[in-house]
């Protein structure tokens, strides 16, 4: 059956990662695995994304036990489009870490523990039951919490704390919260619980229960006021970590409230302004926190934040066009950041400081290179007809027509500062001067074998065709992302599925 094709890519990564174990202190092996494993998980996922465009939903109910009372996997066209950018993200990142990353870091489990990430993130995406995507977060916290400490040196412990203590906060919060849930409901299957939830007479309960888990997947997502650990965090581990951190672990946060709260809490006047004041405020905070950074990893970290605010204001608008545009914007935001924290690596082999001001010259230097890194920066501004641009007229739309004339100009305000922030870092890694001549003895990169080479530019040539093509096919996006805002908005059909068995064979 079709359906059980789900739990494919799921495996393809945890039999990854086993395998990786017997391989614990090759080095050449753990590479070659790593990226044979990744490249199998990829066509995976490419199946599993047509044969769900093909079929509708697809469903896998674990051991036979029929829902609501088993572990269930379900793939709606939402969580399809999350685990083709996972593989497209994983496929990219885990090549770029074979020449980025050193040995020592490898050799203490480095692969090991990136497969077991991307099998939790695939997990989150995939699974359809409220407690499973707990389970499911945790194994991702736990894979992170390795990798960002992995190396052990100050900054990176420092940043560790504070990652995990956040973290540790959301997961009580949303542990809490289903738990109440649970109590009051009597169910953990998501489709059971959004009949259900409606059944339930005391509304004030459900509405802070729905609050509580918007608090709990708000901290993962990084929005105001508990946004501080990211920047304190991702600037610490290598580029390749990084890039798979801003690229998927908190849009994972994103997927979760878009999902629970088209699907089990349809939020009412109160909670939508909610979710607007906290983007007005992620949007503003976010780039008022890029603007004076010199440190391009930390720039970029802000930039996470603020545009995370994008898209909690098209879940608080709550429209059919803007959870379009939320969807548009997250295909091109996992895309985007996944490349540029890879591209801050590249910068660092070259010229060994990712200080805006000690760079300069990389035009010069390397244009073609350059060319190549133009185009994932000039997206994550939305220069038009690049991919940015394009999600970004749902939002003025719906918030004009909507009358969130606050959201409106705090959109504008985020958007002219990451207009500034791009031009400044263009400015000033590229076209200024270098303030010291490119030599052989500095130019790390020009010594790189040509496989190395290799493994650092075709990811980040690739991600950066990706966001161009984004761009250029803006009309097939828009209608993955119609298709799947509709699925989304009328949730009657995903409940029907899971719980009548109406799904594709």
């Amino acid at each position: 059956m079709i359906t059980n094709f789900i739990l494919a890519p799921i495996l393809a990564h945890m039999i990854t990662a086993i395998l990786l174990l017997f391989f614990w202190r090759n080095i050449a092996a753990q590479r070659v695995i790593s990226v044979i494993g990744n490249i199998i998980a990829f066509v995976l996922c490419v199946r599993l994304f047509v044969a769900t465009d093909v079929y509708g939903y697809l469903i896998v109910q674990v051991g036979s036990w029929e829902a609501p009372f088993g572990i269930i996997f379900v793939a709606d066209t939402f969580s399809s489009i999350m685990v083709m950018l996972t593989a497209i993200v994983s496929l990219a990142v885990g090549l770029y870490s074979t020449a980025a990353l050193n040995p020592s870091r490898i050799r203490y489990g480095y692969f090991v523990i990136f497969h077991f990430l991307v099998m939790g993130l695939l997990g989150v995406f995939l699974t359809g039951d409220i407690f499973n995507l707990y389970v499911w977060f945790e194994v991702v916290i736990i894979s992170s919490f390795v990798l960002l400490t992995l190396g052990g040196k100050k900054m990176q412990m420092e940043g560790a704390i504070k990652y995990v203590t956040m973290n540790m906060l959301a997961s009580v919060i949303f542990l809490t919260a289903i738990g109440i849930l649970y109590g009051i409901t009597g169910t953990l299957n998501m489709a059971d619980l959004a009949v259900k939830i409606d059944q339930i007479q005391n509304k004030g309960l459900v509405s802070v229960t729905a609050l509580l888990f918007f608090a709990g997947f708000g901290i993962k997502s990084a929005i105001f006021p508990m946004y501080f650990w990211l920047p304190s965090s991702y600037h610490t581990p290598p580029s390749a970590i990084a890039a798979i951190f801003g690229g998927l672990l908190t849009k994972m946060g994103i997927y979760a409230l878009i999902r629970t709260f088209t699907l089990i809490f349809q939020p009412d006047e109160f909670t939508k302004n909610v979710f607007i004041v906290i983007a007005i405020l992620t949007m503003i905070t976010g780039a008022l926190g890029a603007i004076n950074k010199r440190s391009i990893r930390r720039l970029m970290s802000y930039m996470i934040v603020c545009h995370i605010g994008y898209m909690i204001a098209g879940i608080g608008i709550y429209t059919e066009i803007a959870i379009m545009g939320v969807i548009f914007y997250l295909i091109h935001d996992v895309i985007v950041k996944s490349n540029l924290l890879m591209i801050t690596g590249i910068i660092q082999k070259i010229r060994e400081t990712i200080d805006m001001t000690r760079l300069g010259g990389l035009y010069k230097d390397y244009p073609k290179l350059s060319a190549v890194i133009a185009i994932a920066m000039f997206s994550l501004v939305g220069i038009p007809p690049l991919s940015g641009f394009w999600p970004k007229i749902q939002f003025f739309g719906e918030s004009m027509r909507g009358g969130h004339y606050f959201l409106l100009g705090a959109i504008v305000f985020a958007s002219f500062v990451t207009l500034f922030v791009m031009a400044k870092m263009w400015s000033e890694v590229f076209w200024k001067e270098s303030p010291k001549p490119l030599t052989d003895e500095i130019d790390n990169f020009s010594k790189l074998t040509f496989f190395r080479k290799f493994a650092l530019i075709a990811p980040i040539t690739g991600l950066s065709l990706i966001s161009l093509l984004i761009g250029l096919n803006a009309g097939y996006v828009y209608e993955i992302a119609e298709k799947t805002a509709v699925e989304l908005m009328n949730p009657n059909h995903y409940i029907e599925a899971v719980l009548n068995g109406n799904y594709g064979k």
